[in-house]
């Protein structure tokens, strides 16, 4: 079965200056089963025709939260509840396992210095493990892994990091079980329209408010929270959310 495992972030990685008012970094991945994946774009695009008339609208967080750009039509009070009542809908009813990696900046700097890995890198190291022990139960299950483009540096930076993971392995993961069930790495810019990494950015900010504040309620968060990667007892820390350090 080939699965698509769709990755994209909420905050800075960089460790040079931190906001006060959100001083972590949160990478997320979203694993689709390849069918489901077709069925949820399908829903998706309906209700951006329904809602913008155009199936070229790109669900963004921040411009949603900001009624930005194509969304200044949720200035509307009434059009705002209908949209996120079937935005969430959509996806509390999709069937995908959230994996998510939550760098808190201050203390990762306090404990390793600010020339420590980049919290990008050890993020993506973190959420790729545990995709691979997801899936690890199938005998030819394989990844498509799919990140949204950061530019030509980090992205040739994190390239190199996925590589380095299929030659030398992890702490956890052997080579051969990465290279074994990570089929293709690629890059997609924004603007390409791919509704997988637009859940994984739609699931990405509540799970870093949660993180900074984990008693303040947060739209999308408690049906984010049901899909985490979960171990036999149903506990989702450390399996599914990883704050570290």
């Amino acid at each position: 079965m080939q699965y698509h495992l769709f990755i994209d972030e909420s905050g800075d990685p960089s460790l040079s200056s931190i906001n006060l008012n959100f001083p972590v970094f949160t990478l997320l991945g979203c694993i689709f089963e390849g069918s489901e994946y077709v069925r949820v774009c399908s829903e998706l695009v309906k209700m951006k025709k329904e809602f913008f008339n155009s199936e070229h609208a790109i669900l963004h967080s921040r411009e949603i939260r900001k009624c930005e750009g194509i969304f200044t039509k949720l200035f509307d009070l009434d059009i705002k509840a209908r949209f996120h009542r079937q935005l969430n809908s959509i996806l509390d009813n999709a069937k995908f396992t959230v994996i998510a990696v939550g760098i808190k900046k201050q203390e990762f700097i306090e404990k390793y210095g600010k020339i420590a890995d980049d919290p990008y890198e050890i993020s993506l190291s973190f959420l790729l493990e545990r995709a691979v022990m997801e899936i690890d139960n199938g005998k030819d299950d394989v990844i498509h892994l799919m990140l949204e483009a950061r530019g030509r540096v980090e992205d040739e930076i994190i390239q190199k990091r996925h590589n380095r993971l299929l030659d030398k392995g992890s702490q956890h993961i052997t080579p051969e079980r990465f290279k074994k069930r990570f089929e293709k790495m690629e890059f997609r810019r924004k603007i390409e329209n791919d509704c997988g990494l637009q859940v994984a950015d739609l699931c990405a900010h509540p799970v870093a408010r949660h993180i900074i504040n984990p008693n303040e309620p947060y739209p999308l968060y408690d049906i984010v929270e049901r899909k985490f990667r979960r171990n036999n007892l149903g506990s989702f820390k450390g399996y599914g959310l990883k704050v570290f350090p």
